[in-house]
């Protein structure tokens, strides 16, 4: 179908004027359709990826992750906005709090039961602008939004945003890569197209589709050149998700060696998620050159890297010119080779040490690679927060996620610095003792740049997420203890289990799937190395 057919197709006044209670019947549809057809988005995105490596690398539950549980996910906070509002109320935040003169904090995680049995000691904030107002999404006027769908996964959570969140039909174009997977969507959002919710168009209809007269929005994810160029183009506002070169920031601490293992493996395991191909993982690390636990904690990481996370190859096109540009212009770069490179494209490049103008400051990687800079300031806490935060906001490129390491004792005692440090970072996630891609697969934060303009943005403008409806969000925040550990690539088994069965519970978060999980996850926690 062409961009025009496809706009033709839906009916924005009828899906506007769809009763609460017939939404949520469809969510709950479109999620019972989800489990039907995981195990094949999964298959059919495995295919396509291992195509472009040229060897069986990625199994079906490592795709059903990128795949399915950010969808599903979504859905499951949709889900339990519209439970609300068939109550005839919007979802109550935990708490709210006065961050400073105009900014709130305002806690919307975790709120339900299954969400805290999962989140143990993690918590979500939206800081948002002013005194935090909600939205019924079944106030906002009918209309059509257009969607880009990424390249780097084929789950188009936009969609069901744009639906439920914003009470617009949707319109959508697969990344040329994701064509295939995009077959399967839509038997998935059969029921939605039925109604003329949501129709798809072919892959190569993106100047088509930028340029159609009566359009709501247009959401993008992806280049940042590729988002100005719709953006020139569009005749209407774009929302948009561009990537960026995001921080994570070691706070200086005394940290036992099992903690300096565990936080290298963390930094490992997500660095290698999707081959690299992940817009909020961290590539820049910074530390003080003054932390007498630096040398073994990046000796450490050479180590996860190396030998205690298993080998994963990166399948994203034009990445071998990419770690090309990073070797020929970064003189203390290594190149590691998990699983002593029997794996094709699964290297890792590392460069410690890099100076604050270097090209490995101001470029993005998108794919397995780490800098180190180490910046020339006091272990004191307030100093190098201060130093930290100036390099990010000025010298980093991009302003989407950011990444803060502190141990317990440090966070208690400079618990005042840490919020500072957190209002004054300008990136629309930031993840404290976790990993800033939970930020996007939770359904009630938000994700994308922070304070950037139209005109020269890098991260991109607007946002995504933020299943309560809450206006004006500036940024989102995810809390969690030193000793969490989000997600380890030690055993390749475990994470196949870990992944299939999270991805299911995602979309049932009955107690049978739960037990499950949680079942699979203390027998998987026994085992060893098996690779």
């Amino acid at each position: 179908m062409t961009a025009q057919q496809a706009f033709d197709s839906l009916n924005p006044a009828a899906w506007a004027n769809t009763p609460v209670v017939e939404k949520l019947a469809l969510i709950e549809q479109i999620q019972a359709n989800l489990t039907t057809y995981a195990n094949q988005l999964g298959e059919v995105d495995a295919k396509m990826k291992n195509a472009l490596i040229g060897e069986n690398k990625l199994s079906i539950a490592e795709c059903m992750a990128t795949t399915v549980m950010p969808m599903a996910g979504a859905l499951k906070g949709i889900e339990n906005l519209y439970e609300s509002l068939v109550l005839g109320k919007m979802p109550e935040a935990i708490s709210v709090n006065k961050v400073n003169a105009d900014t709130y904090a305002v806690e919307v995680f975790p709120v339900y039961k299954k969400d805290k049995l999962v989140a143990q000691k993690q918590r979500g904030f939206l800081h948002v602008t002013g005194e935090p107002k909600q939205t019924n999404p079944m106030d906002k006027p009918a209309g059509v939004i257009a969607i880009y769908g990424a390249g780097n996964y084929s789950s188009s959570i936009e969609m069901v945003m744009a639906l439920f969140l914003e009470n617009k039909v949707t319109l959508h174009k697969p990344h040329a890569l994701n064509e295939a997977t995009d077959a399967v969507w839509e038997k998935i959002f059969a029921p939605l197209i039925e109604l003329k919710a949501v129709a798809f168009c072919k892959a190569d209809q993106g100047r088509e589709m930028s340029e159609l007269e009566g359009l709501h929005a247009i959401y993008f994810t992806g280049s940042t050149g590729v988002a100005h160029a719709i953006q020139n183009q569009a005749k209407a506002p774009l929302v948009s998700e561009c990537g960026g070169n995001n921080p994570c920031i070691i706070v200086p601490g005394k940290w036992s060696d099992k903690d300096i293992k565990r936080q290298a493996i963390q930094l490992a395991s997500v660095g290698k998620l999707n081959g690299g191909a992940v817009c909020g993982r961290p590539q820049t690390i910074i530390t003080s050159r003054n932390w007498p636990q630096r040398e073994q904690f990046l000796n450490a990481l050479r180590q996860a890297i190396s030998k205690q996370t298993f080998a994963c190859s990166t399948h994203y096109p034009n990445v071998d010119e990419t770690k090309a540009q990073f070797l020929e212009n970064q003189p203390t770069a290594e190149t590691l080779k998990p699983e002593n490179g029997e794996h094709i494209a699964s290297e890792f490049i590392f460069i410690p040490n890099i100076k604050e103008d270097d090209f490995a400051v101001t470029n993005e990687a998108f794919c397995q690679i780490y800098s180190e800079i180490s910046l020339d300031v006091s272990t004191d806490t307030t100093e190098f927060l201060d130093k930290a935060t100036d390099f990010c906001n000025n010298k980093l490129l991009g302003s989407l996620g950011c990444m803060i390491l502190i141990d317990n004792d440090t966070m208690k005692n400079h618990h005042g610095r840490l919020n500072q440090a957190i209002a004054e970072l300008n990136y629309g996630g930031i993840a404290v003792n976790d990993v800033p891609p939970n930020i996007w697969l939770n359904p009630y934060l938000t994700w994308s740049g922070c304070g950037e303009t139209i005109e020269n943005f890098v991260s991109g403008v607007g946002n995504f997420g933020n299943a309560f409806n809450i206006e004006n969000v500036k940024k989102s925040v995810i809390l969690n203890d030193f000793t969490a550990t989000s997600f380890e690539l030690t055993n390749r088994r475990a994470t196949e289990n870990l992944l299939e069965n999270a991805s299911y519970f995602s979309i049932d978060q009955s107690w049978g799937r739960f037990a499950k999980l949680a079942g699979q996850m203390m027998v998987d926690s026994f085992k060893k190395k098996d690779f």
